[in-house]
This record gives C-alpha cells, sequence and structure tokens, in this order.
C-alpha cells in the first residue's frame, strides 16, 4: 500500500568537528588581540582629572613613565592615611623624595639612545595639593627627566 515505511526511525547525522579547534584558536587570538592587560593596579584614585583644551594623545607608550597621585583607596587608607600620596608603578609612599630613584630604575632599563626620549606622565587628582606636585617636579630636575605631560579630561574651549 504506502511506498513509505514508517517503521525505522530517523537517526542523527553525526556533527563534523574537524574545524573546531579552528574555530577555538580563531576564538583565542580574538581575545588576545582584543584584551588590554593593566600594568599597574591603581592604589590611589585620581578619577577626577583636571581638564584642558589643547590635549595630544602620547606617542610611544613604552618610553612613558607613569607617576599617580591622588588619596590612596579605600583598602590602602589604614596602611598609607588620607592625605595625598604617591604611586610609582605597585609602591605607594607619602614621600615624593622616592620618585629620583624610581625614574633612575626607569632609565636603567632603557637602552641609552632612547633615555633622552624618556617622558613621565603625571596622574594627578584635582584636588592634590601643589606643594606635592612641585616636589615631584623638583625630583624630576634632579634626575634629569625634564620631558613632562600632564594627564587630563578633555575640557570646553571657552571663546
Amino acid at each position: 500500500m504506502g511506498k513509505f515505511s514508517k517503521s525505522g526511525g530517523r537517526e542523527m547525522p553525526e556533527l563534523n568537528t574537524s574545524s573546531l579547534p579552528d574555530l577555538v584558536f580563531a576564538f583565542l587570538f580574538f581575545i588576545m588581540m582584543v584584551t588590554s592587560i593593566r600594568e599597574v593596579t591603581p592604589k590611589v584614585s585620581f578619577s577626577n582629572l583636571p581638564s584642558a583644551t589643547e590635549l595630544t594623545k602620547l606617542e610611544e607608550k613604552s618610553l612613558v613613565t607613569f607617576i599617580y597621585v591622588g588619596k590612596p583607596n579605600k583598602e590602602y587608607r589604614a596602611m598609607y592615611g588620607s592625605n595625598s600620596a604617591v604611586q610609582l608603578n605597585d609602591q605607594v609612599t607619602q614621600n615624593p623624595t622616592a620618585v629620583y630613584s624610581y625614574l633612575e630604575q626607569a632609565k636603567a632599563k632603557l637602552k641609552d639612545d632612547r633615555r633622552s626620549l624618556m617622558q613621565v606622565s603625571l596622574k594627578a587628582d584635582k584636588e592634590t595639593k601643589m606643594n606635592i606636585i612641585s616636589q615631584i617636579k623638583e625630583e624630576l630636575r634632579r634626575a634629569n627627566t625634564l620631558n613632562l605631560s600632564y594627564s587630563a579630561r578633555q575640557g570646553k574651549k571657552s571663546d
């Protein structure tokens, strides 16, 4: 009577997994390319950066040494107090004179011909006292590191 028989169950065809390693590798490569690794964990807050109208991006970040100035985060206030502190890599200090040795170590890591191109970027909170900033600038002069830039947020131009 019927040409088609319903007695046999339909089987699901097997999944071809031969291209799965290629997909996993491509996904892993994509994640590696779009992810940036934070070099320093901020222990001081500098979220309230000053605003400026004429900003430029830093060109070669491998030659930039960052100095962070601000009040210690909540988890570090018991250790460093609530006054402004200076963070150099992962070390926090209340004494800006430590900037000199920090810069000398940073210069030692660079090749001789690249040392003159080294630049210091100062990320300071807007509420930081100018006394600390001027002490850091004195230490920069003492270390003969005169290329200094200040981090700021884009402000509105006033006509």
